[in-house]
């Protein structure tokens, strides 16, 4: 339930008595140019009446006032607007209301004798499902004890993993806990949406990559929670809807699904090693994994070995799920992306059930498709002559924020196409900063493109994916709520459709990137990378911790700090050393100076790493082997 008070102080030496008055209005919730699934304009009040303790909105008793109002109005549309009804006589005002044309407003009148510098506090609950929870007595107390749980349900909601950064970083650390809050208020019971609006529905691409974000933030119960739901809405077949809502599993075909929900199951199971779970799961996953395969034996006939058609043999086949496609079904290597993800997490799932049939089964089928998969990359860039690594096979597109997940999701870096991924992000980066800088015009973008700063941690650009942080955090709008619209547009004050404001998806593409700079595991070593994007003049003076951060093996604490002319890293204890162990990447311009791990001798690796095996663990970087 909503509760809200007002609180109302005289801040003069004399008494006074006021009036407050609470209106009950059909306001205008969405503008016109918010047209998506939600026609917009006013919400309409038909029915209003006053029962002595409660005023119901068309029939719902919906605002429960826990200090009776001195007068009830209900009045519609052509008794004029709100300040005209306070202005006229009232000898018998009316407490109920019908008006057709769904303009009905409602007042509640507070007349109030308030002391020299004294204060009166007025509230009202507002129950969002089902009956009010009012208090029975002493109502300030009551208030302030609601708040208070309230509040502390949040802190404990939002501080699971902790940042301590300095001033210039605050700013990231606080829109990482509202972002969190964004995807938790944006649920229905189990269901992660994007929106609450426009985007009211649960996609599993989205919640694939929301839950994601939980994990690592410390709420998988949140995640397991959706997958169950999510999981339960599997067709018989073993295909994987797209998104569900409340008339059920969409049937639409969109081929990255099967994919997003194998990788979940599997990451949720990294996450908190529950194998029972995992166990009750198996069904599903087997499906899904089966239909998946099925997916990609019927794109892999002789006739698409034909020139023309080499670049399609054993991809998904074409589909909508990229939005950028809905003109025309494509063959989208997000589909792929995503599929290759998913056989990695049916292998995993396999071999820690001990299946070891089905996960050699599994194995066979994940190697060929990769193998096709890098076939199709190479011979679309021959076929479309391109430089880059297409976002379609067929269209040869360019979109570098749809290929991110080939290194976020998939693990592909290291066996992409070198030259086409490095002119990828080459590219993206020219673009922007003719954005950025004015080089260019433009109206708008979506802020998914903040996949791409943890794309650029992955390839050891450090200051780029600031830059990019910098630039899109002064997208926020309003800038102190720390959210971001689907669509930012240039000009602040220009109507346009924005989709949902919170996006709750759009959120976890930031605490994804975010995190990835003080953490990520890199796949062709399984190593755990520390502070590849943490800019280096966070590090001076107390430096910068991290504390609780959720990993595949465990939680992950460290300090990272330098002063007087020395690095040190301190990583607490508690987490499982990875089978790459941890990494450190010198920071620095230059060659980086001797280190010691644990009081040794350390060597740094590739001119620029240091590997850390034995937590917990002191590192020390130029100055000798002291760790302080």
């Amino acid at each position: 339930q909503l509760i809200a008070h007002y609180t109302l102080k005289n801040r003069s030496d004399r008494p006074r008595v006021v009036t407050l008055v609470l209106a009950v209005r059909p306001l205008q919730v969405n503008p016109p140019t918010q047209f998506l699934n939600v026609q917009g304009g006013v919400a309409p009040i038909r029915d209003l009446s006053w029962d002595g303790r409660a005023l119901s909105v068309d029939g719902r008793r919906r605002l429960f006032p826990l200090q009776k109002p001195d007068e009830v109005i209900a009045a519609g549309f052509d008794a004029g607007n709100v300040p005209e009804l306070l202005a006229m006589p009232r000898p018998a005002p009316a407490t109920s209301v019908k008006d057709e044309a769904g303009f009905a407003s409602g007042l509640l009148l507070y007349r109030l004798a308030l002391p020299p510098r004294g204060n009166r506090r007025i509230a009202i609950v507002v129950p969002l499902a089902g009956e009010p929870v009012l208090p029975v007595q002493d109502t300030p107390a009551w208030l302030d004890r609601e708040q208070e749980k309230a509040a502390a349900a949040w802190r404990e909601k939002l501080n699971r993993v902790a940042l301590r950064l300095p001033p210039a970083g605050r700013p990231l650390a606080d829109t990482l806990r509202t972002a969190l809050a964004h995807i938790l208020i944006s649920r229905s019971e189990a269901a992660l949406r994007p929106g609450t609006r426009a985007y009211a529905r649960s996609w599993i691409r989205d919640g694939a990559m929301m839950s994601s974000a939980l994990l690592r933030l410390g709420h998988a119960g949140v995640s397991r929670a959706y997958v169950e739901w999510f999981a339960a809405h599997q067709f018989a077949s073993g295909k994987v809807p797209c998104c569900v809502d409340y008339r059920g599993s969409d049937p639409v075909a969109e081929n990255d699904s099967p994919g997003e929900l194998l990788h979940l199951i599997a990451e949720q199971y990294r996450y908190t090693r529950d194998r029972a779970w995992l166990r009750s799961m198996w069904p599903r996953v087997a499906a899904a994994a089966a239909y998946m395969d099925s997916l990609r034996l019927k794109e892999r006939t002789a006739q698409n070995l034909t020139a023309e058609r080499r670049a399609f043999h054993g991809l998904m086949p074409p589909s909508i799920s990229h939005e950028g496609y809905s003109d025309r079904p494509a063959y989208s290597y997000w589909d792929d992306f995503w599929a290759l993800a998913g056989y990695d997490g049916a292998v995993a799932t396999a071999q820690a059930l001990g299946r070891g049939n089905d996960a050699r089964r599994l194995v066979r089928q994940r190697q060929e498709f990769d193998r096709d998969l890098q076939a199709s990359l190479r011979a679309s860039i021959a076929r479309h002559d391109i430089d880059y690594l297409p976002a379609s096979a067929d269209r040869g597109d360019f979109d570098p924020t749809s290929t991110t997940i080939a290194l976020s999701v998939a693990g592909q870096q290291a066996y992409l196409p070198q030259r086409e991924l490095r002119q990828t992000f080459e590219r993206y980066w020219k673009e922007f900063l003719l954005r950025r800088d004015g080089g260019i015009k433009w109206e708008a973008y979506t802020p998914y493109e903040l996949r791409s700063v943890g794309t650029y941690v992955r390839l050891g650009s450090r200051e780029r994916a600031r830059e990019l942080l910098d630039f899109f955090l002064k997208d926020r709008r309003p800038a102190s709520w720390n959210q971001w619209a689907e669509v930012v547009g240039r000009e602040l004050r220009e109507p346009r459709f924005v989709g949902d404001m919170p996006h709750a998806w759009i959120a976890s593409d930031f605490i994804s990137s975010v995190l990835d700079l003080f953490a990520y595991e890199r796949a062709a070593d399984r190593a755990l990378v520390l502070a590849a994007g943490v800019p280096t003049d966070w590090l001076a003076g107390e430096g910068i911790a991290i504390e609780r951060l959720r990993t595949h093996y465990g939680e992950l604490s460290y300090t990272l700090r330098h002063d007087r002319g020395r690095l040190v890293l301190k990583i607490a204890g508690g987490l499982r050393p990875p089978p790459g162990g941890l990494v450190l990447a010198w920071p620095y311009a230059g060659s980086p100076p001797p280190a010691f791990v644990n009081g040794r001798p350390a060597r740094w690796e590739n001119d620029t790493e240091l590997r850390i095996r034995t937590l917990p663990a002191v590192i020390a970087v130029g100055g000798g082997p002291g760790g302080e």
